[in-house]
This record gives C-alpha cells, sequence and structure tokens, in this order.
C-alpha cells in the first residue's frame, strides 16, 4: 500500500507582470520544483492558479473613474443607494470610492449583526440584551449609536467600517436595516453590493418598486473607455492601489485547456487544472465566511467536475466489519471500495463525506495552501487527489 495520501505543494514562482507568457512561466516552474524536490508529474495531479496572478498578467484593471463614470451612465447620477456591501478594505473600500465619485449623494445600507461574508459589526448577544430584532429593525446612524455606542470596530482588522466607509464615500448617510427593501425610503436607485445573495436582494428591491436597481456584476461587465471588464463585473475585485482595482479574471476557460495542453507536450500527463480564488470555509473564531469572491473556481477542466463519491470508512469498518481487525479489516475495506457503487448518494455507507463539488473542495485546499499573504507560491500542484485507500 501507498504510505502517503493527498499532497498539495505551493509552487514558489517570479512576480507575474502584465503580458508574462503565464503558461510558459507555470510549466517551467513546476517542471524545476519537480526536479529540485525529486518528485515528478502524473495523470490526474492537479495544477491550480490563483485568480490574482491571471488577472494581473491580463493587465485586467481599472481606475476608481472609470467605475464613476459606469454608475453614472447607468443611474444618471443624483442619488444612489447601496445595500449589503461587505465591511472590507481589500474589497470594497476601493469600490466605494469609485461608485461615490458617480453619484450625488450615497445612501449606504448595512447589515447587522455582520455583513454576507461573517464580518461582525455587533454583537448578536447585544442585539438581544438591547431588545433589538435585526430581522424587523432598520436604524439611521444616530438610532444606532444611540443604541450600540461606539463599539463598532471589527475585532481583526481595528477598523471601525462605519466611519471608514463614511470618510471614503464623502457625501453620505449610513443606515442600518436587513430588509433590502428599505433602501427605497432613500432613493429608488439601488445597487445590490452583496455576492451570493444578489439576485434575491434585486428580486425584492424591484417588486417593491425601484426605478433602477442593477448589482456589482452589472458595473465594469464591459470595457469603459479602454478599461479593464470582467463577465462578473466588480465581483471578485481587489484594490491594486489608491486610483486602481484588479477585476477578476476573464478568458480563464481558455487558459486552463491551454495550460493543461502545454503541460501534456512537456510532461507526457494528463493534468487537470484550475484557476482559484477565495477558498470556502469559517474561521472558528471570528465567524468570517471566507468567500468574498463570486465563485471558488471560475474556470477548471473536465476532470474536476462533479461531486466525491466515497465511502466513509469509520462508518463501514464499524458497522460491516466490527469483528474485524489486522490484514483482514484492511483487505475487506479495500475490496469494499474497489466494489463500491458509482452512485452512493442516499447511502448511508458515505454518511459524513463532504457533500462539495470537486472544484470547490480542491481551490478551498488551494487557498489554504497558498495563502494571502506573502508566500510567494501563488500556484499549487494536488497529487493523489483522486487516489483512496484501496488504489495501489
Amino acid at each position: 500500500m501507498r504510505s502517503t495520501g493527498v499532497i498539495a505543494r505551493g509552487i514558489v514562482t517570479p512576480i507575474f507582470r502584465q503580458g508574462d507568457d503565464i503558461i510558459k512561466l507555470i510549466c517551467d516552474c513546476l517542471l524545476i520544483s519537480a526536479q529540485s524536490e525529486g518528485y515528478s508529474l502524473a495523470d490526474g495531479d492537479i495544477v491550480a492558479i490563483t485568480e490574482a496572478v491571471v488577472g494581473r498578467v491580463q493587465g485586467n484593471y481599472a481606475s476608481l473613474d472609470h467605475i464613476a463614470k459606469d454608475i453614472r451612465t447607468k443611474f444618471g447620477g443624483g442619488d444612489l443607494g447601496i445595500v449589503f456591501p461587505i465591511l472590507s478594505r481589500n474589497r470594497f473600500s476601493s469600490v466605494l470610492s469609485g461608485i461615490s465619485r458617480g453619484c450625488d449623494k450615497l445612501f449606504i445600507q448595512l447589515s447587522y449583526p455582520r455583513d454576507e461574508v461573517g464580518n461582525q459589526l455587533v454583537d448578536i448577544l447585544t442585539c438581544d440584551e438591547k431588545g433589538v430584532n435585526p430581522y424587523t429593525d432598520s436604524f439611521t446612524e444616530k438610532e444606532f449609536r444611540d443604541i450600540f455606542g461606539m463599539d463598532t470596530v471589527h475585532s481583526f482588522t481595528g477598523v471601525d467600517y462605519i466611519e471608514y466607509y463614511k470618510e471614503i464615500a464623502g457625501n453620505c448617510e449610513i443606515i442600518f436595516s436587513n430588509d433590502p427593501a428599505h433602501i427605497l425610503k432613500y432613493t429608488k436607485h439601488v445597487l445590490c453590493c452583496d455576492i451570493h445573495t444578489r439576485r434575491r436582494t434585486q428580486k425584492l428591491i424591484n417588486n417593491a418598486g425601484a426605478d433602477k436597481c442593477l448589482c456589482l456584476d452589472d458595473i465594469l461587465c464591459a470595457p469603459v473607455d479602454g478599461s479593464g471588464f470582467s463577465e462578473f463585473g466588480l465581483l471578485g475585485s481587489n484594490k491594486a492601489n489608491d486610483e486602481q482595482v484588479k477585476l477578476f479574471p476573464r478568458d480563464t476557460d481558455a487558459l486552463v485547456l491551454a495550460l493543461q495542453k502545454e503541460l501534456h507536450r512537456r510532461t507526457g500527463a494528463t493534468l487537470e487544472v484550475m484557476v482559484y480564488g477565495d477558498g470556502c470555509f469559517k474561521d472558528p473564531a471570528g465567524g468570517i465566511w471566507e468567500l468574498a469572491d463570486p465563485v471558488v473556481s471560475p474556470a477548471f477542466t473536465s476532470g474536476l467536475s462533479g461531486t466525491p463519491n466515497e465511502l466513509k470508512i469509520k462508518y463501514v469498518a464499524d458497522n460491516d466489519y466490527a469483528d474485524l481487525s489486522g490484514e483482514e479489516l484492511t483487505k475487506s475495506i479495500r475490496e469494499r471500495i474497489k466494489n463500491k457503487a458509482d452512485n452512493l448518494v442516499g447511502n448511508m455507507a458515505s454518511g459524513g463525506t463532504t457533500p462539495r463539488r470537486i472544484h470547490d473542495l480542491v481551490g478551498s485546499l488551494c487557498d489554504l495552501v497558498s495563502g494571502s499573504g506573502d508566500r510567494g507560491t501563488p500556484i499549487v500542484l494536488v497529487q493523489n487527489y483522486f487516489k483512496n485507500y484501496a488504489s495501489d
């Protein structure tokens, strides 16, 4: 039997720049790593590329003035309300600045006690103590401060996002409500800034009588004066500098297929390839749900489709082979895995296995391996992912 299961390696690379030959550089880095570390590339290995690298090489950037122009073109200037933005310096502060330049006055409706991805404004227990029901109660900023005071500093970042967003937006009002349609008391022009719940939010606001309601993926979904753009618009964008954002990459389907083809040419192996952004997991201490990108993976090769079809070894061992041990138990479990059904959905023997799509699982693994800081490993190689206890 093999003595090692899944291996995930962060691959150190040069700093990617606009116009670089990303396919050649990735192949070179993988082959150098394999040679120096003494391993080989094989069929079924997975090469994952951070979306940030792809966007940088593409030069998929837009200025805050590009955002402002698209906002003004699509809403006509005047008052604008934004609903449910996440609380983030990297993800939303620059976007907010661009939006505010595209209107005369901005109304910012924040969800509470947390934003969509789990960043906390106030403790839910404090809501209980104050007799506040987040499902029904809405507040102006003054009313919110009268109840909760100034203790709204984020525990991890040390930022008071209420004050921070007011400083960025300038001429604005902050309101607090989890009812999407509450914004219509202030303006009939609305931009939904939530990520995964945006379509429901938009539908509720439209049904309540908005004159115009768009989502972040409707902004910069096409070039503005030669800017970058994305099918996801401003969703998945990051702050690049004080006057620019890097957008989520585009044309990633073509990239993964081209990289798979070149890796096969250079190694003889058929590897799976994916582009990944944020993983999808929740921090147990801060309660932050990591997925601020619109998807974990915008593109992946066909071998990463579908969901795992796995037996729960401990369940089978405890229930079907409770009287076995040692080599006899090992042999029986391996044979059971080799002969498992092609579809174990609804079978108790698969209970407890992770019910997520393969590319979401692998993308989450890769995000943890590469990190978001100074590791310098924007490429991740995952080996043995499709092998199991019965594989030779």
